[in-house]
């Protein structure tokens, strides 16, 4: 945190008392730690979904033209292999949202600041539709870009429904390793990477096993095809808000701890 002129030495427990109260609550400032680093943070959310969503949809993609060797498991597996490394390489930096239904539900939690939101949504948005232009570009219109597709004899109301209730799963192991600050670091790469192949290895066939908004509207948008896309933007955020409900149930009010997880510590060492 820049004050007069310079950093202000951090123990290594934590924030200092004066930081720790302006990450609380309706306190969280805007400009959380050295606001000058902010463009560290959404390249670090731009640059992170772009990775995520060429692999997730990637993934479709080189299951219908590897001939079998990609498996669809294989395929679902990789998101959350991704995520985890994500998580390690830069969750330090943007707290690696990745996902606007996951920034939606960080804020909702008071653990961000709401004047953030839009510029995260917006990196978020970019890295995805960058992410399948790739594809796009290595190998064409396959498998319709690896679009998250409903499974056979899914209707609208099921894959909303699954949807709602994989995301809701998802957001309340996101909020739950943050709380004690476990989302920078192994614990929580381990619990949302593991919690992403698990819901894809036995979702995936219904909707997709999206969860996040960009992960669907990037390929949706590229291939010009927004039939189903409402429903990746809807249940998403619909869990998410049941996600943050739960958490509340749970554990109570947002914590500082959570507020470190959900905006990373870039500045606070330096």
């Amino acid at each position: 945190m820049i004050k007069g002129g310079g950093m202000r030495s951090i123990h290594k427990e934590g924030l200092d008392p004066a930081q720790q109260k302006r990450m609380m609550g309706k306190t969280v400032s805007p400009d959380f730690l050295d606001p000058s680093l902010e463009w560290r943070r959404i390249f670090s959310e731009a640059w992170g979904t772009f990775l995520l969503v060429v692999v997730a949809a990637g993934g479709g993609m080189m299951v219908a033209m590897s001939g079998g060797v990609v498996t669809q498991a294989m395929a679902v597996t990789a998101p959350g292999l991704m995520v985890m490394a994500i998580i390690y390489f830069m969750g330090e930096v943007s707290g690696a949202h990745l996902n606007p239904a996951v920034t939606f539900a960080f804020a909702l939690r008071r653990n961000f600041p709401w004047a953030r939101v839009p510029n995260y949504m917006i990196a978020q948005i970019a890295g995805g539709v960058a992410a399948v232009l790739f594809l796009k570009f290595m190998f064409g219109p396959v498998a319709h870009l690896g679009a998250t597709i409903l499974g056979n004899g899914v209707g609208n109301v099921k894959a909303l429904a699954m949807e709602i209730l994989l995301t809701a799963g998802l957001v309340n192991t996101i909020l739950g390793t943050a709380s004690g600050a476990r989302n920078i670091g192994s614990n929580g790469a381990l619990a949302v990477g593991g919690y992403v192949i698990l819901a894809g290895l036995w979702a995936s066939p219904i909707s997709g096993a999206s969860m996040n908004p960009i992960r669907s509207l990037a390929p949706d948008i590229v291939r010009g095809d927004l039939s189903t896309s409402w429903i990746y933007v809807l249940g998403p955020i619909l869990g998410a808000m049941i996600g943050v409900f739960f958490e509340w149930i749970l554990k109570g009010k947002a914590t500082t701890a959570g507020s470190i997880a959900a905006q990373g510590t870039l500045g606070i060492n330096d």
